[in-house]
């Protein structure tokens, strides 16, 4: 299986620094929105810019969604505590607004946590 892409907005500091933890503690390829190929950006939902997105071989995660499969791509551990959040019956809903509420606030984030690179 290929390894996975992380897609991110590379404008911002505190995405760049949240993909640095990613690759610190998983296997990705990271790959910025302004560095898209068109197949890729073909697979993107049309608000791409909107949220985080991770491409696999079979599938497109968003938003909230690509932040769980990521963090269960950190390790045993880490998949453990996803498969039992997944349990929750409302977990979809604050997963996405867990996510929203980071998002729509990352310029606040990049004030505490921001890098220039993500390598």
């Amino acid at each position: 299986m290929a390894t996975p892409r992380l897609v991110y907005d590379d404008d911002c500091g505190f995405c760049k620094w949240c993909v640095r933890i990613a690759l610190r503690h998983g296997e990705f390829e990271p790959v910025g929105f302004g560095d898209l190929s068109p197949d890729q950006r073909a697979r993107l939902p049309a608000e791409f810019e909107s949220c985080m997105h991770l491409l696999t071989d079979e599938a497109v995660y968003s938003c909230g969604e690509a932040l769980e499969r990521v963090v269960a791509r950190f390790g045993p551990g880490w998949r453990r505590a996803m498969n039992a959040a997944r349990r929750l019956p409302c977990w979809r809903r604050i997963r996405e607004r867990g996510y929203r509420f980071v998002a729509d606030r990352r310029a606040i984030w990049g004030r505490v946590r921001s890098c220039s690179d993500v390598e």
